[in-house]
């Protein structure tokens, strides 16, 4: 019985390593996507003039930084339309008039002049990444714990010390084993 409950620690071990790595995965599977997305939209979308109407900032609360929202304004085919962006990298000031280009079967999807898509997107799966390295920290060790080194690998077997009394074998010659220490007490 404890070879069959073993067998079930180390396949839950190699369960927690596979689904910590695919949700380390995750993010920047989504950043490459959002790329590609915002590349997409350069090609193919409408181009329109967004003007920063609003920036908040909100105090990080749990957070050591704070986070800016800019509020978009832009008008396509007569409406008028509004979106929030993130401030990641570029954060423009209210009054400012940015490119966009705005996906036509979504009016409220579009990517700026400066590579930002509209939204707060990925904020989940980067959470999701965060939780993931936590599970390989605790699992990795764990399935390294369980694999038998000592079984595959044994540990060498220490050689034999010659003894002392200087002779080696049959018909060696003896050997001395000098020291700086001097045996017995001091003369």
């Amino acid at each position: 019985m404890a070879r069959h409950s073993s067998a079930l620690a180390t396949l839950g071990c190699v369960l927690l390593v596979v689904a910590g790595g695919a949700l380390l995965w995750l993010p920047f599977h989504t950043q490459y996507a959002l790329d590609h997305w915002g590349a997409e939209l350069r090609k193919s979308g409408v181009p329109a003039r967004a003007l920063v109407y609003d920036q908040v900032t909100k105090r990080g609360g749990n957070r050591t930084s704070s986070s800016t929202t800019m509020y978009f304004r832009y008008e396509l085919a007569g409406r008028t339309y509004e979106q929030e962006v993130g401030c990641v990298e570029v954060c423009r000031s209210s009054g400012e008039e940015v490119p966009i280009w705005v996906n036509p079967a979504d009016p409220d999807d579009f990517v700026t002049d400066f590579d930002q898509l509209s939204g707060h997107r990925g904020r989940i799966q980067g959470g999701l990444g965060v939780a993931g390295f936590g599970i390989l920290v605790v699992a990795v060790p764990l399935l390294l714990s369980r694999i038998p080194f000592q079984r595959w690998f044994p540990p060498r077997k220490p050689r034999p010390r010659p003894r002392s009394g200087g002779a080696t074998g049959e018909g060696g010659a003896g050997l001395r084993i000098r020291s700086k220490h001097k045996r017995g007490g001091r003369r």
